[in-house]
């Protein structure tokens, strides 16, 4: 995800070398060659008449609630067990790809949501959607629209979605107060006007934070609120269009209001600006407010959440989240779907998600729109009330990573002053069309 956010929170909270990563074969016995492709089937799917082990690759597999949920699938399916391949999130989409490649891949792998259509594009998954269409608990319309765009390719659903977030605004409310503002900016030029009045560069304190590294990722919102885009379905480019000159231009004029010494490091440590009380207004993922009641219980009441302020297109923001993919080299296709399909069902998508000590979302629009999620965390109410403005930015493309990265670099240099904000999406533009024309 990027929209990687949910990514992110782990991948940085300890860079961990990945020592062992059992990458033998998974044990038990092969089931009887199929006649036909990989979830292509008929009825209901039925459990291994022998015992079978189910490989699940992820950055989770070491939390006891998903050590729990493996035991109790075990309860119900005593011929498969699940064994987990853990790696720190941060090299989890490397491995990934070098076992592919060396033909070792896992049977499941739990990923960033965005990456799913380049698996897919590469024949590394499998396309779930017969599982999906003979599945009783899993249904493809209630996930919410966003998610399922990132797990579709090529009209089918190669992923299941687990969990994720919209991004909205935080802002100090003390600071607020202190500057005379009376509640949260709804449009740009309110957002700008905070921000300056945020801002007295003699006290140290900033309106907004703004990051180089992670520069692409965090202009999406202004580029959806501007009426902009960023590929077409039929991969036109369109980030270069008058809609994204001016969220450029609006986002870029931010690096005033925001602090100098963080304009190389990354949304992560700039949190910590946010909760030193440096920076006034503070844009992140549903995750932030778990890390904010976790490690800085000390602004507890000084902090509040909003929506992103509205530009000329309305609601609009970023989502992300991770999702479920059955790797294509898997010799046990029926037991990993019904792996899957448990940790899916959505009790389960529950307890990974709002009810566990973070503050993640369901993709689930039944979850969303119940009364459990607020009455068990009533700070993730306002990035409920976003999801239908969730867009998947990735668009289904699995050459944008690449555009993405070029992206990144090309907007940080606009922030630096070295080019124009119309420059960068220009030179990405450039790039992109040659990335786009190879086969």
């Amino acid at each position: 995800m990027r929209s990687k956010l949910s990514r992110k929170v782990a991948a940085v909270a300890a860079v961990v070398s990945i020592t062992s990563l059992g990458l033998a074969a998974c044990g038990g016995e092969s089931e009887d060659p199929q006649s036909e492709p990989k979830g292509e089937g008929q009825g209901q799917v039925e459990d291994p008449t022998e015992p079978t082990t189910v490989s699940f690759f992820s950055w989770v597999g070491s939390q006891p609630e998903m050590k729990k949920l493996a035991r109790e699938f075990h309860q119900e399916h005593p011929n498969i067990t699940i064994k987990f391949e853990n790696v720190p999130a941060e090299q989890a989409a490397q491995v990934l790809t070098t076992r592919i490649a060396g033909n070792n891949a896992p049977d499941v792998a739990y990923v960033n949501a965005s990456d799913t259509a380049d698996y897919a594009s590469r024949g590394a998954a499998v396309d779930l959607q017969n599982y999906i269409d003979r599945s009783e608990v899993v249904k493809a319309d209630d996930y919410v629209d966003a998610f399922k765009t990132f797990v579709t390719y090529d009209d089918k659903m190669w992923g299941l979605p687990m969990g994720g977030e919209t991004t909205g605004l935080f802002y100090r409310t003390d600071m607020f107060e202190e500057a005379g503002l009376d509640g949260p900016p709804t449009t740009w030029d309110e957002f700008e006007e905070d921000a300056a009045a945020l801002t007295d560069e003699d006290a140290g304190t900033y309106g907004y934070a703004v990051f180089a590294p992670e520069s692409a990722y965090y202009w999406y919102p202004w580029l959806y609120q501007a009426g902009g885009d960023l590929l077409s379905e039929d991969a036109e480019i369109l980030f270069t269009s008058d809609e994204a000159k001016e969220a450029a231009d609006y986002y870029i004029g931010l690096t005033q209001y925001a602090p100098p010494d963080y304009l190389n490091s990354n949304s992560w440590d700039a949190r910590v600006a946010f909760a030193e009380g440096q920076v006034g207004m503070y844009m992140a993922g549903a995750w932030f407010a778990g890390t904010l009641a976790e490690e800085f219980p000390g602004i507890d009441g000084k902090w509040a959440t909003a929506p992103l302020p509205d530009g000329s297109a309305g609601c609009k923001t970023t989502i992300a989240g991770d999702a479920l993919v059955m790797m294509d080299q898997t010799d046990h296709p029926d037991a990993a779907w019904l792996w899957m399909e448990f940790l899916s069902r959505p009790e389960t998508i529950a307890r990974l998600t709002y009810k566990t000590e973070g503050t993640l979302l369901p993709p689930l629009t039944s979850l969303l729109e119940g009364d459990e999620i607020v009455e068990e965390k009533p700070v993730l109410e306002g990035f409920i009330d976003l999801m239908p403005c969730g867009v998947a930015s990735t668009v289904s493309n699995p050459k944008w990573p690449r555009i993405e990265t070029i992206l990144n670099e090309e907007l940080g240099k606009s922030m630096y002053g070295d080019q124009s904000p119309e420059d960068a999406l220009n030179n990405t533009a450039q790039q992109a069309e040659a990335i786009l024309a190879r086969g």
